[in-house]
Parts: C-alpha cells; sequence; structure tokens
C-alpha cells in the first residue's frame, strides 16, 4: 500500500479499479504541407464548418449538463462558446490560414499560445487553461473528422462500474459525461479544485483528486485504488481497514435532521437550480431547499414563464421532501449581472453587478414579472405541503426595499382574496449578499422572518473583487477576515430575535469550515447535495460551546493566515 498526495476535490472517498484516460492518442497532426499547396479558401470553410459544429455541440453539451448537474454548472459552455468566437482567436487563426497553414495546424497553434499565456498565471486564471483545452479539442476533432462535437475516443459515458479513472487533466467536457453510478473516483496529474472540472464533478459526487502530480503515472491500469477527496489521497491497493473505512463512511444519507453533541439542532438543505436536482437532494439526506434558484424558469425561452409554470415547480420542489419540517426557501427572480435574460431587455449597463439587478429589478422596471411570481408562490403555500414554502428577497440594501416587498406580498395576498384563490403567505426573509444588508440585518430581522447568506456574492462585495474575474481571485475568500466579520455582525444580530439565520454560499458546503460556522450561530446550511451526508456528520461531532470559541478567534484575526492559523487549515484556494 502507498498513498500519492494531491488536492481534495469532492470530499468523499471511493474504492475502484483504475482506467487511464489518454484523449489526445486521437488529435495527431498530419505534418504540415508546404504553404503553396494549402487551398486558402477551402481551409477557411472547413474551420467556419468547424466552428458552427462545436458551437452546435456546447450548446447540447450546456443543456445536457444543466439536467443532469444544474444550471450554474452548466454555464461553462457558454463560457466555451466565447472563447470559440472570441474575435482576436480567429482573425489570428483566419490569419495564420490565408498565410498557407491548415486551419486545424493554425487552431492548434493559436489556441496552444492562449493555453500557455493562462497557465503562466497563477490560482483560477491557470485552471481556466483547461476550458481552452476543451474548445482546441473540440475544434480539432471537427477539423480532424473524430468524433463529432468533441467526443472522446474512449466512451466516457459507458465505463465499467468501480472504475477509477486516471488522466492528465480532465476538461470540464470530458467530466460532465461520467456516469456518477459507474466512476468510483477521479484522480490526474494536473489541476485544481477551483478548475470547472473539478466543479462538475463536486455537483456529480463523485469522489477527486487533482494535482497529484508526476507520482500517478506510475499507477498501471487494472490496479485496485482508493481516492480519499477529503484528505487529498490516493491510495494503491489499500488494505482492507482503508477498505472498511470508506465502506462504513460510504455516501450514505443521514435522513433525520441533526444536532450537535451538546444538543444543538442545525438544518442541513440543499441549494437546487431545477427540477432535475430535487431527487438527489432528497437521496442524500438534504433537510429541505435552502436555496431554490428560480432563474432556471426564465432562461433558454422566448417568453417568460406563465404563473401556472411557476405554481407547479414550487408545489415539486415542496413534494419533493417527505418530512413535514422539511422547507424549501425560494428565491425570487434574480437576473442582472451576470444572469442576462434577452426578452427582459436588461439595461447595458458598464458594471452591472454594482447595477439595476436582484430585487432592484423586481421592485420597478419588473413589477409586473414579480407579482406573477409572487402570486404563484403564494398559491403554491396553501398547498398540503405548503407549510414549509419560505420565500426571499435578493440583493438586498435597504430596508425600503424589504418594506415595498413585503408590501406587494400583501397587495398580492388582497388581490388573491378577492379572487376567492387559495393561498396563504410563507416565511419570508432575505439575502445577505451585500455589506449593506449585514450591517442593517437586525432592522431586517425586526421586519422579516429569516435572513440567508449569500457568502459568494457578500465575499465578492465586502472584497471588491468580481467573483468572476479570474485575475482577482485571491481576493474573493470567505476566509478573509472582513468577511468573517460581516458574518458575525449579521448572526450576532439576529441572536435575540425570532429570526433566524442561514447560508447558502459554496462556504456552508465545505466540511472543514463546518465547527466555524456552527460556532457563528447559524441555525441552517445549505449546500451543493453531494456534501450534505458529510456536512451531517461534522455536525454530530461539533461542540457548540468549543465552536463558539472557536469562532471568535478566527473573528478577532487580522489577516487570513492568522485564520488558517486558528482554524488548523493549510494554505487553500479562496
Amino acid at each position: 500500500m502507498r498513498t500519492l498526495d494531491g488536492v481534495g476535490s469532492t470530499p468523499r472517498a471511493g474504492v475502484g479499479t483504475a482506467r487511464w484516460y489518454r484523449p489526445d492518442a486521437d488529435l495527431t497532426l498530419p505534418d504540415r504541407p508546404d504553404p503553396d499547396s494549402v487551398d486558402v479558401d477551402a481551409e477557411l470553410d472547413r474551420y467556419e464548418a468547424a466552428r458552427d459544429d462545436v458551437r452546435e455541440a456546447l450548446r447540447e453539451a450546456r443543456d445536457r449538463t444543466a439536467e443532469r448537474v444544474g444550471e450554474e454548472e452548466a454555464a461553462v459552455f457558454e463560457a466555451h462558446e466565447g472563447f470559440l468566437d472570441d474575435p482576436t482567436i480567429v482573425e489570428d487563426v483566419e490569419a495564420a490560414v490565408r498565410g498557407g497553414t491548415p486551419a486545424a495546424h493554425a487552431v492548434a497553434d493559436r489556441f496552444d499560445e492562449a493555453v500557455s499565456q493562462f497557465e503562466g498565471m497563477e490560482g483560477r486564471m491557470a485552471e481556466r487553461a483547461d476550458d481552452l483545452r476543451d474548445v482546441r479539442d473540440r475544434l480539432l476533432r471537427a477539423l480532424l473528422d473524430r468524433e463529432s462535437g468533441g467526443s472522446t475516443a474512449a466512451d466516457l459515458a459507458a465505463l465499467p462500474e468501480g472504475t477509477v479513472l486516471l488522466a492528465e487533466r480532465l476538461t470540464p467536457s470530458d467530466t460532465a459525461a461520467l456516469d456518477p453510478d459507474a466512476v468510483a473516483g477521479i484522480a490526474t496529474v494536473e489541476g485544481g479544485r477551483t478548475s470547472h472540472a473539478a466543479i462538475i464533478a463536486r455537483s456529480l459526487a463523485i469522489p477527486a483528486v487533482v494535482g497529484v502530480g508526476e507520482a500517478l503515472e506510475s499507477v498501471a491500469d487494472g490496479e485496485t485504488l482508493l481516492v480519499d477527496g477529503e484528505a487529498g489521497e490516493v491510495v494503491v491497493d489499500p488494505n482492507e481497514a482503508r477498505r472498511d473505512a470508506v465502506r462504513e463512511a460510504g455516501p450514505d444519507a443521514i435522513r433525520e435532521r441533526v444536532e450537535t453533541a451538546d444538543g444543538r439542532p442545525v438544518e442541513v438543505a440543499a441549494n437546487v437550480g431545477g427540477e432535475a436536482e430535487l431527487g438527489p437532494a432528497a437521496e442524500r439526506g438534504a433537510d429541505g431547499v435552502g436555496l431554490f434558484r428560480t432563474e432556471f424558469l426564465f432562461v433558454d425561452r422566448e417568453a417568460p414563464p406563465s404563473e401556472a409554470e411557476q405554481y407547479e415547480a414550487v408545489t415539486a420542489a415542496l413534494s419533493a421532501f417527505d418530512d413535514p419540517k422539511d422547507r424549501v426557501v425560494v428565491r425570487t427572480l434574480d437576473v442582472g449581472g451576470d444572469k442576462p435574460v434577452p426578452y427582459l431587455d436588461l439595461p447595458d449597463e458598464e458594471n452591472p453587478f454594482l447595477g439595476r439587478r436582484g430585487v432592484r429589478l423586481s421592485l420597478d422596471e419588473h413589477a409586473d414579472l414579480f407579482e406573477t411570481q409572487l402570486r404563484a408562490l403564494l398559491r403554491a403555500a396553501a398547498t398540503e405541503a405548503g407549510d414549509g414554502l419560505a420565500v426571499m428577497f435578493p440583493l438586498v440594501t435597504r430596508v425600503e426595499e424589504v418594506e415595498r416587498a413585503v408590501d406587494a406580498v400583501d397587495s398580492v395576498a388582497d388581490d388573491l382574496t378577492d379572487e376567492g384563490v387559495a393561498h396563504a403567505v410563507p416565511e419570508l426573509g432575505a439575502m445577505v449578499e451585500t455589506p449593506a444588508a449585514a450591517f442593517l440585518a437586525d432592522a431586517l430581522a425586526d421586519r422579516l422572518d429569516f435572513l440567508s447568506v449569500g457568502t459568494n456574492d457578500l465575499s465578492q462585495y465586502v472584497m471588491a473583487a468580481d467573483r468572476g474575474n479570474d485575475a482577482v481571485a485571491e481576493y474573493h475568500d470567505p476566509l478573509h477576515p472582513a468577511v468573517l466579520r460581516a458574518l458575525d455582525h449579521t448572526t450576532a444580530a439576529v441572536e435575540g430575535t425570532d429570526a433566524w439565520v442561514g447560508m447558502c454560499g459554496e462556504m456552508a458546503g465545505d466540511p472543514a469550515l463546518t465547527e466555524l460556522l456552527v460556532g457563528l450561530g447559524f441555525d441552517e446550511l445549505s449546500m451543493s447535495a453531494v456534501t450534505v451526508p458529510d456536512v451531517k456528520r461534522r455536525i454530530r461531532g461539533v461542540d457548540a460551546d468549543a465552536a463558539a470559541s472557536l469562532a471568535a478567534d478566527a473573528v478577532a484575526c487580522e489577516t487570513r493566515s492568522e485564520v488558517l492559523d486558528v482554524l488548523g487549515l493549510d494554505d487553500r484556494a479562496a
């Protein structure tokens, strides 16, 4: 038994049989011909046709991934389409072809240059090189008449059960094609935990360790491997004790609600971005849904969804959970910024993340859409499972916004009463994803039933670091003392009120941070369904008083490194 160290990506473990995946074998380019022998017009036509084929394949991949994994994970393929149509890349490839370079060689040359540029950067920018490779390989396969649309030589969707897939690296397309019921684990030579491939692997609940290095090449096909995505280890020929530990921990859901070792209950819910994610969330033992993103109802269509469509989607979510205590928290439409919806004709803003988005649009430009959504929600609240419905408003920055939103709910309730339509007013809450909301938490809690912290946006706004800009990824850090103090201020403001406080950002799903979040006073944690069982197990081992002391020490820190020391964590990606 020998152990290879890497970076844990999915905090789960699995045991299976090693199988190497080497997709580059079918992408060998022919020798370059004499430039004078190249039919320039034909090569330009071939390049344009390949781009059309790949564009169609990317859109199909986006739709498949949205259905199997989720809307947020599927968005990577929209970014890939941006690389495909990047004018600087297109112009350079076309210029090379006009100079006598065959289209396939021109694509390989230009994309390899871009890959090298990204790899020379740090953090998440380096990991985006895999996205460029994905687009490059799709184009090359189309140009070389390999499998259409970037499919791999090996049929990744039909790997035998119990496979541990080994690769130099995996692209998002590779990972999205995997069957999580067949693949026991993933290990790669290169890669980081914030790459899109790693994010998709986590969403699919496939144990994964990335960045193992050249030592992984010593593993042969057919060897038995244990992939421990929490410890960041790949164990070759694990002994029975290690295998038994994996079997005992397993992916088994903890169906019942959990509490800390000293009896403090903490709800563990799932973030859901579409109806296809409801079943997996329930199967993994989620205590309902802590963030039901309604945007999936509005995208990829030419008109907004009807009241009936929204009612059906919400009632389906409520019906997915059997326990009467399970809550489904629906976020009202949150578009703008990085979430454009073409038919809404949103304003073209220089900095849309600081512009008209979230509840601002619902209260003003699109009050009609807000009213329709509220009608559907209030009707759903009157159904048999409707007691578990809660509704929260996104991107709140002012008390007046909350008051107007609550008034809109009351107005819709009055209209439904006049119409004789059965309805009920659910719990109402607000997202805390801006410094303004964090500092106003006491005032918001006085007017609402709950607050839910979105740490992805809160970190972005506290640190003035666009979470979609890889150049400032190191600043987008939920463990920065300023972010921790915003969290502490929020939970402290809610303490002693009738309101409860939850968290639905990525931070909530990191088992290494569970004790910290319990100590900060969160009543509910909502996350990707894959980590629900692990977080529940962590909560059971937490002493709430000791956790509160740990959290106080972390909040008192002045630097990120001090926070990591207090938490006993190694340096980690933001």
